[in-house]
């Protein structure tokens, strides 16, 4: 239907909807059920059975199978069960770790889904952009993203980007009352918004004509197809560093067996079964799906503290911030302005007393006129909606006994000049009482500089130069006290003065008002999310707008060094190396435009900062985006602010970046002691068997010993370290250098002496039990104790970095328990359950073997724990030093 060429109240009429109520609840639960969601592409989940098929057709499970045929062709069938049983195992083991990684994931994508502010039965709230139907109304406002297609019904100075759809660069000014011929062309449809086009100003309603793929957008095929987000750098890292290991595990899975033959004259069969079965158990094939479950199981965690991660390459670098740069208002502060003083002809009074004078009144109404926030009727009564400082406006003119609805409907609204970063300042021209006025409020050093008059009790007189100095005088007193200033000015029109011009052609020769001086208080949290910061080695800057005295205060009431604030003029002035020296010397930005704040990113990025940046509007994209993590808020941000972060806080709390700067750091430490363990498991596995067939002895374990030991390294560094807690000390080390490579030395090392103790373990119960005179099959019982119970020890030291394990909470990894149960379960039921003894091809030993294969199980891959001891040595001294 073409939408545009029906008026208002017929396409009103045809969507059986209210354009000043909307639709009720019911209504719109009713047409979402008939309708379907608004998505172009419902999201297809593969079910379980065909993950595991999936799973059953990976090369190493192939090879496996092929091991298991193997054992049933050479006669060996109660094994070959056993390792099909295994295969099932390994294959459920990997399908629920990929399942879980994959939901935390879609989560996360669903936590960060459009929403719109729609109104429904009269009051406005906001929903998911999925559960628009066609009839609801929908607000739009600057930054918002066009959640459907929709028949504009209101628009005031508004504007919308419409490149994505149309190609058309510049931004089209819409319009409402018009009605288009029917053959108007798609970008000239001035009464439409569309779907995914971007309002970059101006403010409007529209009724949703068309969602999901009967939209615009949903007829473009090519914008409808899915795409998969790519390979974090780390992910990427891990791919091509187990590609490499591949071939490595499989020399060794051939060397290995050649040397078994020729040296040690082992059977043929036995060495192909222990080299097939080797090459399964040494290529490091977990690698690449380890870090996508615990950077994806980690960011869900985090989203549930708040701070939703849209990319999980922003989960990989959160650990190494180095610096933070915050707004104000609504991040340090709580965001609720309370107007405390308003004044007017110099007289200060608090808003209930400011009726008393004429000119306190009109501040008072012109504060309530050039206002975009909304008065609506809820269960509980009269509620606010709208921007904070404009809803605090509204409540000082309703605690002085205005009548807020009554002020505008006795004027009519003509034309609205939004606030932009530039001017400082918002106007809007209404009629009223047969007069023709612009009403203006904004930064008083932006309405100042437009005002040749000021008004007073007894009628407007000239503003000289002496009265501006007293004026901005008495602002930085009001500032210095952490109190936010607004003025606010007014103007006659002549009829006949045209106002489509330019916001500069109508916003000059105005009457000064007044000003009214705003509270914001800090949140109570947020001096102890700086502590912490400052104390993790991370620096805390405030970036903000706002006057520098009142910057200064709130800065120093949180903890932030206010003893220097640089102002945007301060950075206009300064050269590429001056502004550097700026961003790392000062902790203070204050009366910063957004091209000022990607300046200070860009200027800490070069001197080798890590920097996370918080925004909330369509300004602060170009900073988001350049940031190293771009963190946006997710109650007042502006959809483009939340499509160019990485991170989105959903409370719009500072305590929330430091929470994520934790989480951050206990993800990439909890994925580096898994990468740590997994590979240091395979290192002994290769180690101790090489070490036994140099020696001309047979493999020191069953090709069924191997597959299950496999499943236990999988578990190990898949489930038992993704739920690690914290360190003590994760918040007090320094941040980690984004360019230091994960396999650094320190990982080698671990890896590597990690892998030869637990080699060395085993080795020690093989060759004891072998010079004792065992049996092959008692020694390969000794190894294979000491091998489950060596990997438990040496994956319970690797649970920490830095700390002590006498030191750590042994409940505090339930997984960790369980799994470690379940490895010494199994060893006593191999060993004493007769079935189960012959499938894991155990036998009993001689009883005074228990001690030395314990001893050598537990204190061997101990050496951890003095390797610990020396790192924090070597960290005091570096510090103190």
């Amino acid at each position: 239907m073409a939408w545009h060429a029906e008026s208002v109240d017929a396409v009103a009429t045809s969507l059986g909807t209210n354009i000043a109520r909307g639709l009720s609840t019911e209504e719109a639960s009713a047409r979402l059920a008939r309708a379907g969601p608004n998505i172009l592409r419902p999201r297809k989940e593969e079910p379980w059975w065909a993950e595991l098929l999936e799973s059953l057709r990976e090369p190493l499970q192939l090879l496996l199978i092929a091991v298991g045929i193997a054992y049933f062709v050479f006669g060996e069938v109660a094994d070959g069960i056993t390792i099909l049983a295994v295969i099932v195992a390994v294959s459920s083991v990997e399908v629920i770790n990929e399942t879980r990684a994959k939901r935390a994931v879609a989560a996360l994508s669903s936590l960060t889904a459009p929403t719109a502010v729609v109104l429904r039965e009269g009051a406005p709230s906001e929903v998911s952009a999925q559960e628009l139907v066609p009839g609801d109304l929908v607000l739009l406002g600057p930054g918002d993203r066009v959640p459907a297609d929709v028949r504009l019904v209101e628009a005031v100075a508004l504007r919308v980007d419409e490149s994505s759809l149309t190609g058309e660069a510049m931004a089209v000014p819409k319009l409402a009352n018009e009605v288009l011929p029917a053959a108007t062309e798609l970008g000239d449809r001035c009464t439409m918004g569309y779907s995914s086009t971007l309002v970059t100003a101006g403010r409007g309603r529209g009724l949703v004509v068309a969602t999901g793929r009967a939209t615009e957008l949903g007829r473009i095929a090519a914008l409808s197809e899915e795409t998969k987000e790519p390979r974090t750098p780390l992910q990427q890292a891990m791919k091509e560093l187990s590609g490499w290991l591949v071939w490595v595990a499989l020399g060794f899975s051939v060397l290995i067996p050649v040397v078994g033959v020729l040296v040690a004259k082992r059977p043929f069969k036995e060495m192909l079964l222990t080299g097939l079965t080797l090459a399964f158990a040494t290529i490091p094939e977990e690698l690449p799906i380890l870090i996508t479950i615990v950077l994806g199981i980690g960011a869900y965690r985090l989203a549930q503290r708040h701070a939703i991660v849209k990319h999980l390459r922003a989960a990989e670098t959160l650990g190494s911030v180095s610096v933070v740069a915050t707004d104000k208002t609504g991040t340090l502060t709580e965001n609720r302005m309370r107007a405390v003083a308003v004044i007017a002809d110099g007289d200060r009074r608090e808003p209930r007393d400011a009726l008393a004078t004429p000119a306190g009144r009109r501040l008072l109404e012109v504060g309530v006129l050039a206002n975009d926030a909304r008065v609506t009727s809820s269960g509980d009564g009269a509620e606010l909606i709208g921007d904070p400082t404009e809803i605090a406006l509204l409540a000082a003119a309703q605690e002085a006994g205005l009548e807020v609805e009554e002020i505008r409907r006795g004027a009519n609204v003509l034309e609205e000049y939004p606030f932009d970063h530039e001017r400082k300042r918002m106007s809007v021209v209404v009629e009223a009482v047969g007069r023709r006025l612009l009403v203006l409020k904004g930064a008083p050093e932006s309405v100042l500089p437009v005002c040749s008059r000021i008004r007073t009790d007894t009628g407007d007189r000239p503003l000289d130069e002496g009265e501006r100095k007293a004026l901005l005088a008495s602002i930085d007193t009001l500032a210095a006290q952490g109190l936010r200033t607004l003025a606010a000015a007014e103007r006659v029109l002549d009829q006949g003065e045209a106002t489509r011009l330019p916001a500069e052609g109508v916003e000059q020769d105005l009457v000064l008002l007044g000003l009214f001086a705003l509270e914001d208080p800090p949140r109570t949290e947020a001096a102890g999310a700086v502590a912490a910061l400052t104390g993790a080695g991370v620096r805390v800057l405030m970036v903000t707008g706002d006057h520098p005295a009142t910057a200064r205060a709130v800065a120093e009431r949180v903890g932030i060094d206010g003893s220097r604030v640089v102002r945007g003029r301060d950075l206009d002035a300064a050269s590429d190396a001056q502004c550097s020296e700026l961003a790392r010397s000062a902790s203070v930005f204050a009366r910063i435009a957004p091209e000022h704040k990607l300046r200070i990113v860009r200027a800490l990025q070069a001197s080798g900062e890590a920097v996370a940046v918080t925004g909330d509007g369509v300004n602060d994209a170009p900073a988001l985006r350049e940031a190293t993590i771009g963190v946006a808020m997710g109650k007042s941000g502006t959809d483009v602010a939340r499509e160019a972060a990485d991170l989105v806080l959903a409370d719009d709390n500072f305590a929330s970046v430091t929470e994520a700067v934790r989480t951050g750091r206990v993800l990439f430490g909890n994925l580096s002691k898994a990468v740590r363990y997994y590979l240091a498991a395979k290192v002994a596995l290769v180690s101790s068997s090489l070490v036994a067939v140099l020696l001309k002895l047979p493999v020191p374990f069953e090709p069924v010993q191997i597959i299950i030991m496999e499943l236990f390294m999988d578990l190990g560094a898949s489930v038992t370290f993704v739920a690690e807690p914290p360190e003590d000390d994760v918040m007090a080390r320094r941040p980690r250098n984004p360019r230091a490579p994960f396999m650094d030395r320190a990982m080698q090392i671990g890896i590597v002496a990690g892998g030869l103790s637990l080699g060395a373990a085993v080795l020690v119960g093989y060759l004891v039990a072998t010079a004792r005179g065992s049996s092959v099959a008692q020694a390969q019982t000794a190894a294979f104790v000491a091998w489950m119970i060596g990997h438990v020890v040496l994956a319970a030291h690797m649970r920490a970095e830095h700390q002590p394990l006498l030191r750590q909470n042994p409940l505090a990894n339930r997984p960790f328990l369980v799994w470690a149960a379940s490895a010494l379960v199994l060893v006593g039921a191999g060993l004493f359950v007769p079935p189960l003894r012959d499938r894991l091809h155990v036998t009993a030993f001689d009883p005074s073997m228990w001690l030395v294969v314990i001893a050598a199980a537990v204190l061997l891959p101990s050496w951890w724990e003095p390797w610990k001891w020396a790192r924090r040595s070597l960290r005091r001294t570096a510090s103190r030093s």
